[in-house]
């Protein structure tokens, strides 16, 4: 039998599913249709942690994007967390011409940072 401190906390993760339906716009009741669960269930596990169960867990992070890697394995340096995986997705829209321009960013951001450590 397993002891009651032995479960994991799923409140961090309950709130990163909050973060980033609300981030997306979806209200729960539009999260619970989609995936279909009873929007109560999502609010337990947002709001207290409620443990959900495999495919719910599949199915949240799969709609919302988020990395469960920070939540399961805190130590591993080849996590992505929730924000890279957003923004991951958001690039998978855009076209060549504007990964160009994204590049572009990413170049200054790099250089930038290479002239403050100087």
């Amino acid at each position: 039998m397993r002891k009651k401190e032995d479960k994991y906390d799923f409140r961090a993760f309950g709130l990163a599913i909050k973060e980033a339906r609300m981030k997306q716009g979806l209200t729960r009741e539009q999260v619970g249709a989609m995936i279909e669960i009873d929007p109560r269930y999502l609010t337990n596990i947002e709001n207290k942690g409620h443990h959900p169960s495999l495919q719910v867990l599949y199915d949240l992070v799969h709609l919302l994007n988020v990395s469960v890697d920070a939540f399961f394995l805190p130590a591993s340096d080849l996590a992505k967390s929730t924000r890279r995986i957003q923004l991951e997705k958001q690039l998978d829209n855009l076209s060549d011409k504007d990964l160009v321009i994204m590049e572009s960013v990413a170049d200054g951001i790099i250089k930038s940072r290479e002239v403050e450590e100087d």
